[in-house]
């Protein structure tokens, strides 16, 4: 495969995404068709029974009008279930998560903004408040990065490991931080307060909010059972832990992309020949440390050698 040539390589590697996303796309079919055709037919039926029974005072056109009215609002995030007291959606914290929720890109979908200058603040703020977070996130990275990078190097030395076992050993131990801290734990915590969910499911919101995913379809509950002291709390906390998790990813994906496999890999679907930015300024910096080490030149010969006097001519 060495010998394919460049538009080969790119070629070879969209085929295999896209057959990746057909493989997946297969997979999903099958495991969630048959449960959507299932949920589908129960509210089919209880949508029947209970026709039949309120026909009479609630003809069908106004009973389809008024769930249309229902998930129009649903869409964007407005509900009348529950307690008709209960805060609004725009209270602070749930502005705050989802301002949280742009700046991140997680975009949970949850919540939809739905005066014409509350969308086109919505663009503006996205447009200003994303390279400012990346810029944020990048600086972060920059700082903590040799942090993470001090116990692996010190295991490296300790136990005298190559320098690939070494990139290794630091990409295993930093996912597994992340997944224990970011994940497994918040997971528990979400599992333990929010009673309506399952472990698995705690697993799979913390996942896609880090992974910037955000489907949506798992939220955490509007204070349904909560003290108010406690939902404003888990708001909060939800709101730091999308900016601390993200900033944990970013590092994680940051050290499995500098293995010495994933970097030949790379290399092999760039241009044949061809040195990237990245390799010029290693080729420097190996250059400048070379010149940094080498011994001061000898001082030159004009200066050790004293200049000749003049000859003296006898006074006349």
């Amino acid at each position: 495969m060495g010998r394919l040539k460049p538009w080969a390589r790119y070629l070879l590697l969209i085929v295999a995404h896209l057959l990746a996303m057909g493989l997946g796309a297969v997979v999903l079919q099958a495991l969630e068709g048959p449960p959507a055709l299932q949920l589908q037919a129960q509210l089919q039926a209880e949508l029947s029974t209970f026709q039949a029974e309120h026909r009479a005072c609630l003809p069908p056109e106004a009973l389809e009008e008024l769930l249309g009215a229902v998930l129009r609002a649903q869409a964007h995030g407005v509900s009348s279930l529950g307690n008709s007291s209960e805060e609004s959606n725009w209270d602070l914290p749930s502005a705050l998560l989802f301002t949280a929720s742009i700046l991140t890109t997680t975009g949970y979908g949850h919540m939809a903004p739905l005066s014409a200058g509350g969308k086109a603040f919505c663009v503006v703020y996205a447009a200003l408040g994303l390279p400012a977070s990346l810029a944020l996130v990048a600086a972060l990275r920059h700082c903590l990065l040799p942090v993470f990078n001090s116990p692996a190097a010190w295991v490296a030395v300790r136990w005298q490991l190559a320098a690939a076992q070494a990139a290794l050993l630091q990409a295993a131990g930093l996912g597994l931080l992340v997944a224990c801290v970011f994940v497994l734990l918040p997971a528990l915590v979400l599992w333990a307060m929010q009673g309506d969910c399952s472990l698995l499911e705690a697993i799979y919101f913390c996942f896609g909010s880090l992974s910037t995913i955000g489907l949506g379809d798992l939220l955490p509950g509007r204070g349904r059972g909560l003290h108010p002291a406690i939902y404003y709390l888990g708001q909060f906390a939800l709101l730091g832990y999308l900016l601390l998790g993200l900033l944990a990813m970013l590092l994680a994906v940051e050290t499995f992309s500098e293995l010495p496999q994933v970097r030949a890999m790379v290399k092999f679907f760039g241009p044949s020949g061809s040195r990237t930015d990245e390799d010029q300024d290693g080729i420097l910096g190996q250059d400048e440390l070379a010149l940094s080490t080498m011994p001061p030149d000898p001082p030159a010969l004009e200066q050790t050698i004293p200049a000749p006097t003049p000859e003296q001519t006898p006074a006349c």
